[in-house]
């Protein structure tokens, strides 16, 4: 009888064990989530301004290109009104 009143407090203490949350667990957590912080905190950082980058250069490329379309166009323009200068005063 003794031995099965043993055996079912054992197994009553790997079932239900007795935690108790001292000072030093509680530090060890903060610690950890504290480097956890300091380690994923400048590479989120890094990766955010790397988009805001990308999205301004992209932006920019944009206008680049239909600057460019511009000044094509622009200097067909051009090109058109000399010719037809040219063509003007060589027939007055």
């Amino acid at each position: 009888m003794h031995d099965k009143t043993e055996l079912l407090d054992e197994v009553g203490l790997v079932l239900n064990p007795e935690k108790k949350l001292d000072f030093t667990y509680f530090a060890y957590v903060l610690l950890v989530l504290t480097l956890i912080c300091v380690v994923l905190f400048p590479k989120i950082y890094i990766q955010q301004q790397i988009y805001y980058k990308s999205r301004d250069i992209s932006k920019l490329k944009g206008e680049y290109d239909t600057l460019k379309e511009e000044n094509r166009l622009i200097n067909a323009s051009v090109e058109s009104i000399k010719f037809k200068n040219q063509i003007l005063d060589t027939i007055f």
